[in-house]
């Protein structure tokens, strides 16, 4: 075990990471440094002095240049590093290769709900959507009426829940915030952890109920329905024949069984939030390690966050099985680029307050672990947000940074659970896909280990390795997608966690 109070990510790095506070004047003698300052736990200090202008390297990746002259055992974070950006080379598909499939017979299974369309999910709840903000109460309304006590008789059925929103009228149409928000709806409408669904209107918004249902292709029918409020006769009127349609449902809702099935069938959304400095070094490769046995064992993993891969995004195109598909992430970036200009925005290199607090110093350092999450395998296709994914694998969706943004988009994508790594302590939790946490330290999981499920910390301790870590990680996705409760469905997070992109600023 490595007892020393310092990490050096890789042979050519010029800064080391502190693996718990050193003190000033602290002596490591094995990097033969001493410390010029305080160094709080996962922030850096320079392992070397470092010329003004020249390239601060972690994990063999440049994160920014020398503001001044540093010398061996400075603290080097935002107040002495800046964030220049430059060209990288694509390298499309140099790095791509071939997934050591496990064969078929051999492959992980879980227990999951077997669904008529061909998907399969791991939670079974009946979902209401409101197609517009004015019949977002009355979807609320009609959900509250199915209490625990109410839903005793049908235990196989995990919830009722309302996915209200703000948006659906007052908007262009046609227009980009349009169609995004109506593949956002109909990805929920079509998940398979929902077993039916009830889509209410108010009658005259722009997102008019019939029109959604008919552009996205889906299909009325005994578990799937719509309510229009000007047709019905108004709030409590709707809300009656809501329930009505909701009870109609649940009887055959709660006939569904649980079978086993192969975990080639799991879309696994990979989030992050609240990063610190030791999230590139535990919970984001040893959640990328996990998605490697997930794609071979022929499931999909699905990277987003688009603004937090910015400054590494050679480390997905080089991966990228073709480079249509790399450019295809190349021109996200670049939509970005412009979504973003004036802004004072995470793209733009400014990370929030905890990043920066747990050691972050831009987010050219902060996308360097973000994009761990998704492992090593090639990539496969790009999606835009909430477009449904066919492709199997590792892939990407864009979205913003904002997390309950990006997890909206990846459910509506098909993504039946939802791994979120944090190093600060993110409360996050979703419905109908649940949430799995991966603390990136052990303080911080000891402190919050209500909310946290996995305490990747353990890296950091000795304790297991990256590839070690990731082979527990895959244990407990399956043991959640076979119906375990996570911790943030234990403290019943979810309800309002639902957050279709609205083509502003959010990340």
């Amino acid at each position: 075990m490595n007892h020393s109070p310092l990490l050096r990510l890789h042979p050519n790095d010029n800064v080391l990471v502190a693996k718990n506070a050193i003190a000033l004047g602290e002596a490591i003698a094995e990097f033969d440094v001493r410390a010029r300052a305080q160094i709080p736990a996962g922030h850096k200090i320079a392992a070397r002095a470092i010329a003004a202008g020249e390239q601060v390297l972690k994990y063999d990746t440049v994160i920014g240049v020398a503001s001044r002259d540093l010398e061996a055992g400075d603290y080097v974070h935002s107040h002495n590093l800046t964030l220049v950006d430059s060209y990288r080379d694509p390298g499309f598909c140099q790095d791509v290769r071939p997934v050591d499939f496990v064969p078929e017979a051999e492959r992980a299974t879980f227990l999951g709900f077997e669904r008529a369309g061909g998907g399969v999910g791991t939670r079974n709840f009946i979902g209401l959507l409101s197609s517009v903000n004015c019949s977002a109460t009355v979807i609320k309304r009609i959900a509250a009426h199915f209490t625990p006590e109410r839903l005793a008789a049908y235990p196989n059925v995990d919830g009722v829940v309302a996915f209200a929103q703000t948006s659906g009228c007052g908007m262009s149409s046609p227009s980009e915030h349009f169609d995004v928000l109506r593949r956002t709806l109909a990805g929920y409408a079509r998940h398979p952890n929902l077993a039916g669904v009830l889509i209410v209107g108010l009658g005259c918004e722009r997102n008019q109920v019939n029109a959604l249902v008919d552009s996205q292709g889906l299909t009325s029918g005994r578990l799937m329905r719509t309510l229009v409020m000007q047709d019905v006769g108004g709030t409590r009127h709707t809300i009656e024949a809501g329930i009505r349609a909701i009870e109609d449902m649940l009887p055959e809702a709660n006939a569904a069984q649980r079978t086993r099935v192969s975990a080639a069938h799991l879309k696994i959304g990979l989030e992050c939030g609240g990063s610190d400095g030791f999230s590139a070094i535990t919970a984001n490769p040893a959640l990328g390690a996990a998605m490697d046995i997930l794609v071979r064992h022929g499931g999909t993993a699905i990277l987003s966050e688009t603004p937090e891969i910015h400054g590494v995004e050679f480390m997905l195109t080089r991966r990228a099985i073709t480079p249509e598909v790399g450019q295809k992430l190349l021109d996200r970036l670049a939509w970005w680029e412009r979504y973003a200009a004036g802004q004072n925005a995470q793209f733009n290199g400014v990370v929030g307050h905890g990043n920066q607090a747990g050691g972050l110093a831009n987010i050219f350092e902060k996308s360097l672990g973000s994009a761990m999450k998704g492992g090593t395998t090639p990539l496969r296709a790009v999606y835009e947000y909430a477009e449904p994914i066919t492709e199997p694998g590792f892939v990407f969706m864009d979205s913003p940074g904002y997390d309950p943004v990006a997890a909206t988009g990846q459910i509506a994508s098909g993504a039946q659970l939802i791994c979120f790594t944090t190093g600060r302590g993110s409360m996050f939790g979703s419905k109908p896909a649940p949430t799995i946490k991966l603390a990136s330290n052990t303080p911080m999981f000891r402190r919050l280990e209500e909310d946290m499920d996995i305490n990747c910390g353990v890296v950091i301790d000795g304790e297991l390795s990256v590839p070690e870590l990731g082979e527990r990680i895959f244990a407990q996705i399956l043991w959640h997608a076979s119906g375990e409760p996570t911790k943030s469905e234990l403290l019943g997070l979810g309800d309002h966690e639902f957050v279709p992109w609205h083509l502003g600023i959010v990340s």
